[in-house]
């Protein structure tokens, strides 16, 4: 049961009451606050076997081996320090506690503010732990980003997360959506948000990583999570960095020919661009927590996964987010890399950017917000649509005469661009007339969606097509294959 009251010095204390709980501590960086408060609490004696901070390098190096990125605030960095903790946890103690504890690693991977505050704070924490005395173990990981302008402010932040995350992962392991919920008990989205959680281990076999990436955005905890075609939840900063990002945003509610089009030749456009690295390119399919939301009962689990399953089986990388207006977007993936950022948006999105209303209230209006959305590297690839019988493209593009000469400017300049390899046996698909006909299940709409999603539809039953078959998300395939092999291997 959620206790959402009970406070931090009270959960240390509870886990250092609790004689079944005994692990070790391994903070590197700036994050050593998290068993300072279990010390702080009282009866720390009954919690903590070890507690280290390797803040120099070199020592790091020699305790968990050298990053080939030359990196120390990574995820790699992090499981590292997991696995050295408590495999040494269990050489040295398991004969003597094991059959009455369950053990645990905790460990982090930080760095804060600097003293000229010019740098993005962040850091990886983990936690490694048992829920029965002998059993296998979990890992529940996080990388968070702290927003507090003060040092000392980022670190008693990083010391209440720690604690939230030790104690939900013994208290509220059973219902891992209340776990995540836990983890900002005592903070705000305004101090420290959490942008990636990773479940993994036997007691989480059958845990949906992306649906917890989806209740982080849905709960406030960020404003967008990542996760890639084979449904592994990613950290979007390491896995956008020096990347030049394409995105096309839609319902995909399936993924239809038309979008498929729009993706590809999206893509060979947004390649062919002259300060493109086409090595660098990740192209990715966003889903706003607004397009996720089927009705006034907000989102649908079952079709969050539906969409998700559909694009993943197309090698998508998928983004969900809570950036309605695509400024904001932009503003995102700009501060996670500085390489050009490409929008496939068709005219229909054009017409929404352009249109003033959104804007009202920004002191600037419109031209404060396409400030960012047209800065130096980020254009957009406007796909076109079939009106009454005829192509509308940007050349039929029409707008109030007010706004005219800035579509015109935007055009001008290398920031809008009609796609200009399109099939047009494709622009009379609709997306809803799609999805009407599976969940009537009528012939036909098997010819206006890749063969790929058709067969998925059929085998899974999605999106309400008529059928019966034992739903598994792929996602969770693919934890119980890794849960099956580290079982093996033990």
């Amino acid at each position: 049961m959620y206790e959402k009251n009970i406070g931090t010095k009270q959960k240390a204390l509870r886990i250092n009451l609790d004689r079944r709980i005994y692990g070790s501590f391994a903070e590197i960086g700036a994050g050593q606050e998290t068993a300072a408060m279990f010390f702080k609490a009282g009866g720390s004696s009954g919690t903590i076997a070890k507690t280290m901070s390797a803040y120099d390098m070199t020592f790091s190096d020699s305790i968990y081996g050298v990053e080939e990125s030359g990196r120390y605030v990574v995820e790699s960095r992090l499981v590292k320090m997991l696995s050295k903790e408590y495999s040494l946890l269990e050489k040295r103690l398991a004969e003597k506690r094991g059959p009455d504890t369950t053990f645990f690693a905790f460990a982090n991977t930080v760095v804060a503010l600097n003293y000229q505050k010019t740098n993005e704070a962040h850091g990886w924490l983990g936690c490694r732990f048992q829920l029965n005395p002998q059993s296998g173990y979990n890992d529940v990981i996080i990388h968070v980003r702290m927003i507090d302008n003060e040092n000392i402010l980022q670190q008693q932040a990083l010391g209440i997360i720690g604690v939230n995350l030790i104690y939900g992962c013994y208290y509220y392991a059973k219902s891992p959506e209340t776990l995540v919920l836990s983890l900002m008990d005592d903070l705000a989205p305004e101090r420290i948000q959490i942008d990636m959680i990773r479940f993994n281990g036997p007691d989480f076999a059958d845990v949906d990583n992306r649906l917890m990436s989806l209740h982080l955005v849905k709960n406030g905890f960020t404003d967008a999570a990542l996760f890639g075609a084979d449904g592994q939840v990613l950290q979007p900063s390491e896995a956008l960095y020096k990347k030049h990002i394409l995105v096309m945003r839609g319902r995909l509610r399936p993924v239809t020919n038309v979008q498929m089009d729009m993706i590809e030749n999206g893509l060979k456009q947004f390649k062919d661009e002259p300060d493109v690295d086409a090595n660098r390119v990740i192209s990715m399919a966003e889903l706003t927590l607004h397009n996720l939301k089927a009705n006034e009962q907000g989102i649908d689990e079952k079709d969050f996964l539906d969409r998700v399953d559909i694009l993943c089986s197309m090698g998508q990388t998928v983004m969900i987010s809570n950036y309605l207006e695509y400024y904001k977007l932009v503003a995102y993936l700009a501060r996670l890399t500085r390489l050009k950022i490409g929008l496939i948006v068709g005219i229909p999105n054009l017409e929404y950017i352009f249109e003033e209303g959104h804007y009202e209230f920004l002191p600037g209006g419109i031209l404060e917000s396409f400030a960012t959305l047209f800065s130096r590297k980020v254009k957009l690839f406007v796909y076109p649509t079939l009106k009454e019988g005829a192509i509308y493209t940007c050349n039929e593009f029409k707008l109030p005469a007010t706004l005219e000469p800035l579509f015109q400017y935007l055009v001008r300049n290398d920031k809008i661009e009609d796609i200009t390899d399109y099939n047009e046996q494709n622009l009379h698909i609709s997306t809803d007339h799609v999805l009407e006909m599976i969940q009537l299940g009528e012939d036909g709409w098997e010819k206006m969606v890749p063969d790929r999603v058709a067969e998925q539809i059929k085998a899974n039953c999605l999106f309400g097509y008529p059928c019966e078959v034992e739903y598994v998300p792929i996602g969770q395939q693919v934890r119980q294959q890794q849960v099956e092999e580290q079982n093996s291997t033990r």
